[in-house]
């Protein structure tokens, strides 16, 4: 298939929590053998040489009220996983760029199920969620996003984020109008761009990292990530031989912050002399790479999405509303004009 003899393996363990504040959890994790078809926390999927149809991990947080957040996250898991066997693995030519597309694809078929399904049942109209989903072939992890629940790699004893949220609060990063610390603590950070579910297409983030031996990747929805500083992941990490003791660490960590939100974290370890060893070397780029995709469809800009108990924005009403403000801005910079020229 690939030529490869000498094996990788992975390590993982995932946990989820309902946290301090809230009814019910909307947050999902998968872990699953491609190769083997298996979807399970067992022993024989938390430690497995990754096949040569590789290896998938993803953490989903839905929003949308009542079960509709539950609802919408489960299929979002379910629909990724379940695309990937009946594509990915029919695939003759297993290659890293079929791999990379088949995981593109299946989020984007996971998005048109969720808003066929809100379509059809209006009791969950307006469901949405994250998902961040994680994909290993051979050396190489591949990353497909649409929201803001994270990945960080650690290696070295040091974290480093891997995927852009695609917020507001993100935006406003990189357009200098914020820091991140002012980011962090915004009233507005809940505020994403786009979820799966909400509207008919989304626009995922692809990207890719080669990883090293001893590499730790971390998945988690923002109940960790808004309450568990990157360089705090990195030193639980680095310090707690065992995956199921670093899940417990981070949960309690984000509990013992107050826990708003529900909690879900994935955590896999990367061994095998498949793999090269890390020298810490200034040749070692990590962090967000977008994959080069061929023939990739160009899709729409994202639009807000408001997180929580706030319903999604639908992208007519949100046009309409911003051509309200301005003019209603203009009127009142009209007005002033007139007002100064009268009392010349």
């Amino acid at each position: 298939m690939f030529g490869r003899s000498k094996p990788i393996r992975i390590e993982v363990f995932a946990k989820t929590d309902l946290g301090r504040t809230r009814d019910h959890n909307e947050d999902r994790f998968l872990v699953a053998d491609l190769t083997r078809r298996t979807a399970s926390l067992q022993p024989d999927v938390r430690q497995h040489d990754i096949g040569p149809r590789g290896t998938l991990l993803v953490v989903a947080d839905g929003m949308g009220g009542a079960a509709a957040g539950e609802v919408a996250s489960e299929m979002a898991t379910d629909t990724i996983y379940a695309h990937l066997l009946k594509t990915w693995n029919a695939e003759d030519e297993a290659t890293p760029q079929r791999f990379a597309y088949r995981l593109k694809e299946a989020v984007e078929v996971a998005n048109a199920s969720i808003h066929a399904h809100a379509r059809a049942h209006p009791e969950v109209r307006g469901m949405g969620t994250t998902a961040t989903a994680a994909g290993v072939l051979n050396d190489h992890v591949y990353l497909t996003q649409v929201g803001d629940s994270r990945a960080y790699l650690i290696r070295g004893g040091k974290a480093y984020q891997i995927t852009k949220d695609q917020s507001l609060m993100q935006r406003l990063v990189e357009a200098g109008e914020l820091t991140e610390e002012e980011a962090a603590q915004s009233e507005r950070r809940n505020i994403i761009l786009q979820a799966l579910g909400p509207d008919p297409k989304v626009k995922v983030d692809l990207t890719h990292q080669e990883v090293r031996r001893g590499d730790v990747l971390v998945l988690c929805s923002d109940g960790l990530s808004g309450q568990v500083k990157k360089e705090e992941i990195a030193e639980i990490v680095s310090k707690t031989p065992d995956l199921r003791a670093v899940c417990d660490k981070l949960i309690a960590l984000a509990n013992e912050r107050g826990g708003p939100d529900n909690i879900t974290v994935v955590v896999a370890r990367f061994e095998g002399d498949g793999l090269r060893s890390s020298n810490g070397g200034p040749e070692e780029d990590v962090g967000h790479q977008v994959y080069p995709l061929i023939d990739t469809e160009t899709s729409t800009e994202p639009v807000p999405v408001y997180r929580g108990s706030r319903p999604p924005v639908p992208n007519k009403e949100a046009r309409k509303q911003s051509r309200t403000i301005i003019l209603v801005l203009l009127a009142i910079v009209a007005a002033l004009i007139w007002y100064l020229n009268r009392n010349q």
